[in-house]
């Protein structure tokens, strides 16, 4: 089973002084997918790109990386659900400029949007069937086992979160899984201890495949926890994409 392995975002200028030592910004992204073969990519979340800007990406991305992409919040925080058809629709035609390394979709809630199955249900009817799409619901009310029937109903993954441990049910709606690190309780902080992550590749057992993104990029944990996790990933017999070295992701 691929696990695919990567980060949320890469730029991150106090990644300098390891990662990206010796390397200018303009050559972050080729550096980047130099040693990882995905990434989230959290930007689109604050202003959505252009088609141009995502086509531009996919003339330069090596072939096979998978780019995840965080919905608009114009959608999820603005529109709030709301009306959701011209919103999905504009985002998938520009992200479909990245062709073939568009990875899953990325629909993350505000935490203070409470349980609208209704309203998440029409949204999910808007995104064609041939894009993946990841849920995270981020307020308590959303924990219901009726959220899991209109996932399945989408074929969408409820997104795996954790911060200083998992952040919701052990719930799977889809064979494909869709994980989040947000934050470890490891020292030093936010980094994962490795306990922590062989849980996690534990967890992940019998999915047929599955995308993993460490958030806690703070100190630069986010590289390394990705590394010890594909570490992990192998020990339990899963097949972990390329992560970079450990002499390029020191903690700071």
């Amino acid at each position: 089973m691929s696990v695919w392995i990567g980060t949320s975002g890469w730029q991150y200028r106090h990644w300098k002084p390891g990662f990206y030592a010796g390397v200018p910004s303009s050559r972050w992204l080729d550096h980047y997918t130099s040693h990882f073969d995905t990434v989230e990519l959290n930007g689109s979340f604050y202003r959505l790109p252009s088609r141009e800007r995502f086509e531009a990406w996919a003339e330069t991305l090596p072939d096979g990386f998978v780019m995840a992409v965080k919905m608009s919040r114009y959608l999820t925080h603005v529109r709030r659900l709301r009306e959701p058809a011209e919103p999905v629709e504009r985002f998938v035609s520009v992200a479909r400029g990245l062709g073939s390394h568009l990875g899953p979709v990325l629909l993350q809630l505000p935490p203070n949007l409470p349980l609208d199955l209704g309203a998440l249900d029409e949204t999910l009817g808007h995104v064609p069937e041939d894009v993946r799409v990841a849920v995270e619901p981020r307020h308590r009310s959303w924990w219901v086992p009726e959220l899991c029937d209109v996932l399945r109903s989408h074929n969408a993954a409820l997104v795996e979160a954790d911060r200083a441990g998992p952040l919701g049910p052990d719930w799977v709606t889809t064979p494909w899984r869709y994980v989040r690190f947000h934050a470890g309780r490891a020292h030093p902080q936010p980094c994962y201890g490795r306990a922590a992550l062989d849980h996690w590749a534990r967890r992940l057992a019998g999915a047929t495949e599955a995308y993993v993104y460490f958030n806690n990029d703070t100190r630069g944990c986010a590289l390394r926890d990705a590394r010890h996790f594909a570490l992990a990933a192998a020990r339990h017999g899963l097949e972990p994409t390329r992560v970079a070295p450990a002499s390029l992701t020191p903690v700071g």
